[in-house]
């Protein structure tokens, strides 16, 4: 048997063994959580997906480069992908981000196997709302603080501290700050992500 296909087909022992298949296991999660196909997850990595068919099945042994990519594309760390179940922390620390003029914290974890994100954001005023825009799904937020301009199709609504709005994304849709900034908590599934924290 050659290196490589020892390399291939091998499987590491101790902790390392361990350690490769959390790493396995959150990739697929991540990778189902944001509804990516293997064909998805390859064109956004340069990895063929049949190496990431292998890699998730054990078939492959996992290189530091495979995990470099991978963290990058589903937007976490190496560090979290090969972190002990038991050493991860129930604690989640959001990290203040930006996005389309908006300010946002996440407050789920990338692998969360539900596939949602909770997020916080900070919406700023405007005099005009940005284009409207459309993708699968639905939206739904809660007003912490403030008024939320609303644009809904053909409707502008004006949504309260303390109130909430669940709609259909595929209606068009834009929002911003009513009268100053706005403070939402919002949960979104992984095209609202893409929409509206990557767009």
């Amino acid at each position: 048997m050659t290196q490589e296909s020892a390399n291939d087909a091998g499987t590491p022992l101790g902790g390392a063994a361990a350690l490769e298949e959390v790493a396995r296991r959150r990739l697929r999660t991540l990778r189902k959580a944001r509804g990516w196909s293997l064909d998805e997850l390859g064109r956004r990595t340069h990895i063929g997906p049949s190496t990431l068919s292998r890699l998730e099945s054990g078939r492959r042994r996992i290189a530091i480069d495979h995990l470099v990519a991978l963290a990058r594309a589903l937007d976490t760390t190496v560090e979290e992908l090969v972190a002990e179940d038991e050493d991860e922390d129930v604690v989640i620390r959001p990290r203040r981000d930006q996005a389309g003029g908006s300010t946002f914290w996440l407050l789920t974890r990338p692998d969360d196997p539900s596939g949602r994100v909770v997020v916080k954001m900070r919406l700023p005023a405007r005099r005009q709302l940005p284009e409207t825009r459309v993708h699968p799904g639905r939206d739904w937020f809660y007003v912490l603080e403030g008024t939320v301009r609303l644009r809904l199709g053909g409707r502008e609504l004006l949504v309260a501290a303390g109130n909430a709005a669940a709609f259909d994304t595929m209606t068009p849709h834009s929002m911003g700050g009513h009268g100053g900034p706005a403070e939402i908590l919002s949960i979104l599934d992984h095209h609202g992500e893409r929409a509206h924290l990557h767009g």
